[in-house]
């Protein structure tokens, strides 16, 4: 493990669990990558450099734009607009001074309406009031087009080009009917890279995979709020988050040696997300994985190698994994915040190549989990009874066997369990939308592997 500490950067910190021993002839390497990044919340709540005479333009260093769906559905039930002009207005309260920030109203178009003129404000007790003031305008006519929404958060942001830390909020009660798909993914392509976002679906009209694209390629989350009354506290804790942040754009670096590959990528907690199509070529056998923006946080990250295959007593690296900084931040040139290295050894002892490490293992059965619960119902929608019950039950087991506590709770609304060790479960009576909404939307939410 390596660690470097940059001024005005969190400290990154990169440990390797792995076995390392493989038997004679086996190509497969396999790691988890754990990476905590602390003192990312040193400013005291304030922008780094920022004094207390305010904050400056200059000053800045996050920008939000929080885009409100205002489609004609979100009036029925009232509860549902209300509960966003509630939530937006939690929001702002938690921008902290000086982040620069825009409230844009959705529709089959995007309209910003504050502070209204194409650009972003700067948040200070007096443009925190005026944005709960304009949110007024924040009623429910229209279409829904989110891929315009996405656009025009884009063009805000790009009016502020001195920013690093870019993320918006995007709230929805329903589907795309007002842009094709083609559409959507052409926008989402178009601001990949350029700002990070969470989604929200309040109710269950919207549509998951819809909602999914867009988190993932811009590395955020999605999410179900059921009722609008949990719309606020969900935006609150929403924006905390994004205020928390410290560093943008950091990437997984991994290099390989002559004749090695990288077979996959996948971020693995604190959800389950493949990143392995996203890689960008970084030099001679090296590719940069995207990861986003952190603050005070640790994440873990499966990373499979495929080495070539060696005979009893060699040894090799099979993989260097570091933390970088792109060019335009790190100062015009790549800046490494930390590093470790996956080793492989092959050896006779069945004893050593056989064992398994507990983090691999771990999270081989939380990405199983998250792919049963996936696959469990998409075959009950489609009729497959038996196939649901085998997939969820599966899913019972492994949930109960990590202690995954929040997943099997959730299981339990779905499924009536007979016996957690084994996975046998029943379907139960009359399952609400909702709570079907909520096992798929957070399947991919995993906990760490016990110490």
């Amino acid at each position: 493990m390596a660690t470097l500490a940059k001024p005005n950067l969190p400290r990154f910190d990169v440990e390797i669990f792995q076995n390392e021993y493989l038997a004679d002839g086996a190509r497969e390497v396999n790691a988890i990558v754990t990476v905590t990044s602390t003192g990312g919340g040193t400013s005291g709540g304030r922008p780094l450099g920022m004094t207390d005479a305010g904050p400056q333009r200059g000053d800045t260093d996050a920008a939000v734009v929080i885009l409100v769906d205002c489609s004609g559905s979100m009036d029925y039930p009232k509860t549902k607009i209300n509960g966003a002009r509630e939530a937006t207005a939690a929001a702002i309260d938690a921008l902290r001074d000086g982040t620069a920030f825009a409230v844009v109203a959705g529709t089959h178009e995007a309209r910003d309406i504050y502070p209204g003129d194409g650009t972003l404000a700067t948040a200070s007790p007096s443009t925190r009031e005026q944005a709960k003031e304009s949110l007024r305008r924040l009623t429910a006519a229209g279409g829904t087009a989110m891929g315009t929404w996405l656009a025009k958060a884009d063009k805000l942001f790009l009016t502020r080009r001195d920013i690093a830390i870019r993320h918006a909020i995007l709230l929805t009660d329903g589907n795309n009917e007002h842009e094709s798909a083609e559409d959507l993914a052409r926008n989402i392509e178009r601001v990949t890279g350029h700002f990070t976002a969470d989604c929200r679906g309040v109710g269950t009209d919207w549509r998951i995979d819809e909602l999914c694209k867009i988190s993932s390629a811009l590395l955020g989350t999605t999410d179900i709020v059921a009722e609008p009354s949990g719309l606020a506290e969900d935006f609150r804790s929403m924006m905390t988050g994004a205020m928390g942040k410290q560093v943008a754009d950091v990437a997984l670096r991994i290099w390989t040696p002559a004749n090695a590959t990288v077979k996959f990528v996948k971020q693995v907690a604190p959800a389950v997300e493949d990143l392995t199509g996203r890689r960008a070529e970084a030099g001679p056998r090296a590719g940069d994985y995207p990861t986003g923006s952190w603050g005070d946080e640790s994440r873990d990250y499966h990373v499979c190698v495929e080495v070539p295959a060696a005979s009893v007593g060699n040894e090799m690296l099979a993989a260097r994994v570091s933390l970088v900084l792109p060019p335009q931040v790190g100062g015009g040139t790549p800046e490494v915040l930390s590093q470790g290295l996956v080793k492989a050894v092959w050896t006779d002892d069945l004893a050593s190549s056989t064992r398994i490490s507990p983090q691999v293992a771990h999270y081989t059965g939380q990405a199983e989990l998250a792919s049963s619960i996936q696959q469990g119902l998409e075959a009950h929608r489609a009729g497959d009874v038996d196939t649901a019950t085998a997939k969820l039950g599966a899913a019972v087991r492994i949930a109960h066997a990590t202690g995954n506590d929040g997943t099997y709770k959730l299981l339990q609304k779905v499924v009536d369990v007979v016996d957690p060790k084994e996975g046998t479960v029943r379907f139960r009576k009359n399952v609400s939308e909702a709570d079907s909404m909520t096992l798929e939307t957070r399947s991919t939410k995993t906990v760490r592997v016990k110490k």
